[in-house]
C-alpha cells in the first residue's frame, strides 16, 4: 500500500498529502492519528497540530510562512490561513561540509561532443542568426522558412496538411469533424553534423533605454560565443541603438580569441531587401558547409555545463523531480562539471543556506547584494519576491514563495556554491554556480544559456513546452500522470519517487545517464525535436 503522507524534514509541522485524502478520514503517521477536517488534494499540506495566529510554519526544516488565523490539526494549509514568511539572512562564518556522492560508475564515462578551440565542448552544433534590432525579425522569418524547408530542419508539414484538408472540405461542403492529423516524416538533414539553424528573434535593440540595448548586446554576444554555436549570421538595420560595433566589442571582451565564422549584413547599406536576404542565405549556406566538417568526439563529463530549472511547478516538485536532478547536479559537481542554479526570486527563504554553502565571503556577499538589489527593485513598484507563486502553483499546493523556493532550491543539490554570476556573466568555475535571473521560465532558461549551460534539466508538475534556441532542454515530470498525459513534451518521469519505486539517488543517476545520451546526440529531447526555441531577454526591470 502506497504511503499517503510525507514529512519532508523532522523539524516540519505540516504533512504533505501524496494522494487525495477525504474529509473525515483518519491518517496514522509515526504513531499519531490525524482526523482530516476537509478534503486534502494530493500535493497539498495539512497542519500537524492546532496553531494560534502568527505560528511559524516549517517545511524542509525552514520557515515558509505564518498562520494568519487559528488553524486546526488536520486542516489544509491555504492562502487564506497562511502567508509567506522567511528568515532574515546575513554572512556568517560557517564550516560547511559536503559529503560528495559515490561517482565511481561515472568516473571514466564520456560524452560525444563538439570540441571548440577555447577548450569548451558543445552538446550540439548550431548555426545562429542574430538580429541586432526587432526591425530585422521579418527578414529572419523569411530566411528561416527557406533554410528549414530545404535543408531538413522543419518539424514537418502535418498542420499545413491539416489546414489543406479543412480548406478542401469547406470548399466541397463536407463535414470538418472527421478530419485527422496525418503525421508525415521530417526531411532528412542535408548537413549531418549541423544539429540546427537557430534564430534569436526579439523585441529589443532600439526604442527602449540605452541600458536595455547594452544588456541585450551582452546577451547576444554570449549566445554567439556559446559552446553549442559554431557560426553566426548577424542582421542589422543600421540606425538602431544596438550598433554592430557594440555587439562586436562585447563579443571580443567576452572571448578575445573568438574565431567562429561571423557574417554581418546591414540593411541600410544593402541595395535592396532582396539582395540582403540573398547574400545572407548564400553566406550562411557556405558557412554550413564548413561547420558540417566538425564531428563529435569523446569528452570527459567534466566538460558538461548543466542548467537546472523548474516551471509549471506543483506540490510534488520539491519532493520528486527537483531533489532528483539535485542529486544529478551533485554527481556532476563531484565529477568536476559545472551546475547553474538561477531564478533568484525562487531562492527567497533559502538564502541563508546558500550563503552558508558559499566557498568564501566574497561569493556570499555578491549573492546577498544581487538578491537584495533585485528584491528592492520589486518592492519599489509595489511587488516583491513573495508574489512569485502563480495561480497554478497555488492550486497545486505551493502556497507561499518560501515553500516554492525551498523546493526549487533542491534542484541545485547540496554541493558548495563555488561562484555567483550576474546576468550574462560566463561560468568558469567547476561546481555549483548561482546565476541571477528572473523566475520566469523563458527569461531564466535564456539567462542560463547566456552563462554557458550546454544542457538544461527542466522540471515541471503541471507541464510546459519551454525550450531554448542553443541549449537542449530536457523535461522532467514530477508525477507519472503528467508524464503520460503530456508524453509529447516530457522526457523523464520521476513519478516512481512518489510511488516509492525508486529512491532520489537512483533517479538522479538515471537522469545523468540520460544527460550523457542527450549530450552525445543519441537521444533527442522533445523540446529540441519540436524546435521549441524560446528566447526572452531580461530588460532588468521587475520580472519574477
Amino acid at each position: 500500500m502506497k504511503t499517503k503522507v510525507l514529512k519532508i524534514n523532522p523539524k516540519d509541522n505540516v504533512l504533505v498529502a501524496l494522494q487525495n485524502i477525504a474529509k473525515g478520514e483518519t491518517i496514522l503517521f509515526e504513531g499519531e492519528e490525524y482526523l482530516i477536517k476537509e478534503d486534502i488534494p494530493a500535493k497539498h499540506k495539512f497542519f500537524m497540530a492546532d496553531y494560534q495566529p502568527g505560528t511559524e510554519i516549517l517545511m524542509y526544516g525552514i520557515l515558509v510562512g505564518k498562520t494568519q488565523i487559528l488553524v486546526e490539526k488536520g486542516q489544509r494549509m491555504s492562502v487564506e490561513n497562511t502567508k509567506h514568511a522567511a528568515e532574515p539572512y546575513a554572512y556568517r562564518e560557517v564550516d560547511y561540509h559536503w559529503e560528495a556522492p559515490d561517482i565511481s560508475e561515472f568516473k571514466d564515462k564520456t560524452f560525444d561532443g563538439y570540441h571548440r578551440k577555447n577548450g569548451e565542448v558543445g552538446t550540439a552544433n548550431y548555426w545562429l542568426f542574430i538580429p541586432t534590432v526587432f526591425c530585422e525579425n521579418r527578414n529572419l522569418d523569411i530566411i528561416k522558412e527557406a533554410l528549414y524547408n530545404e535543408l531538413g530542419y522543419a518539424v514537418g508539414d502535418k498542420y499545413k496538411d491539416y489546414t489543406h484538408q479543412l480548406l478542401q472540405a469547406y470548399q466541397n461542403g463536407e463535414s470538418l469533424d472527421d478530419l485527422q492529423l496525418n503525421p508525415n516524416p521530417q526531411k532528412s538533414r542535408v548537413f549531418k553534423n549541423v544539429d540546427g539553424i537557430k534564430f534569436l528573434n526579439h523585441s529589443g535593440g532600439c526604442g527602449g533605454t540605452r541600458q536595455d540595448a547594452n544588456i541585450l548586446s551582452k546577451l547576444l554576444a554570449s549566445y554567439a560565443d556559446h559552446p553549442n554555436v559554431a557560426g553566426v549570421t548577424v542582421l542589422s538595420l543600421g540606425c538602431q541603438h544596438l550598433q554592430v560595433e557594440m555587439f562586436k566589442k562585447d563579443l571580443y571582451e567576452r572571448n578575445p580569441n573568438f574565431d567562429k565564422p561571423l557574417l554581418i549584413f546591414e540593411q541600410q547599406k544593402s541595395q535592396s531587401e532582396e539582395e540582403l536576404i540573398k547574400l545572407a542565405i548564400k553566406g550562411t549556406f557556405l558557412g554550413l558547409v564548413e561547420i558540417n566538417k566538425i564531428e563529435r568526439k569523446p569528452a570527459p563529463i567534466s566538460k558538461l555545463v548543466l542548467g537546472v530549472k523548474c516551471g509549471g511547478s506543483d506540490g510534488f516538485s520539491g519532493i520528486s523531480a527537483n531533489p532528483s536532478i539535485g542529486f544529478t547536479a551533485d554527481l556532476l559537481s563531484a565529477l568536476g562539471g559545472r551546475v547553474l542554479l538561477a531564478e533568484f526570486p525562487e531562492l527567497c527563504g533559502v538564502e541563508q543556506e546558500l550563503i552558508d554553502r558559499s566557498v568564501n565571503r566574497e561569493i556570499a556577499e555578491k549573492f546577498i547584494r544581487l538578491m537584495t538589489e533585485y528584491d528592492e527593485l520589486a518592492h519599489k513598484v509595489g511587488s516583491g519576491f513573495y508574489m512569485n507563486p502563480s495561480p497554478g502553483n497555488i492550486k497545486d499546493g505551493l502556497i507561499t514563495d518560501a515553500i516554492k523556493s525551498a523546493g526549487a532550491a533542491r534542484k541545485g543539490g547540496l554541493s558548495p556554491v563555488t561562484d555567483v554570476l550576474d546576468y550574462t556573466e560566463a561560468s568558469v568555475k567547476p561546481g555549483l554556480n548561482l546565476v541571477c535571473t528572473p523566475g520566469n521560465d523563458v527569461e531564466a532558461t535564456t539567462g542560463k544559456a547566456a552563462s554557458g549551460a550546454t544542457l538544461i534539466l527542466f522540471t515541471t508538475g503541471l507541464g510546459t513546452p519551454t525550450g531554448n534556441p542553443v541549449c537542449p532542454v530536457i523535461k522532467v515530470a514530477t508525477n507519472t500522470a503528467l508524464a503520460k498525459r503530456m508524453s509529447d513534451i516530457i522526457d523523464i518521469d520521476t513519478g516512481p519517487v512518489i510511488d516509492g519505486e525508486k529512491t532520489i539517488e537512483q533517479m538522479g543517476r538515471d537522469i545523468l545517464y540520460y544527460c550523457i545520451e542527450a549530450a552525445s546526440g543519441r537521444v533527442i529531447p522533445k523540446a529540441v525535436a519540436l524546435n521549441q526555441d524560446d528566447f526572452i531577454p531580461w530588460k532588468r526591470g521587475v520580472s519574477l
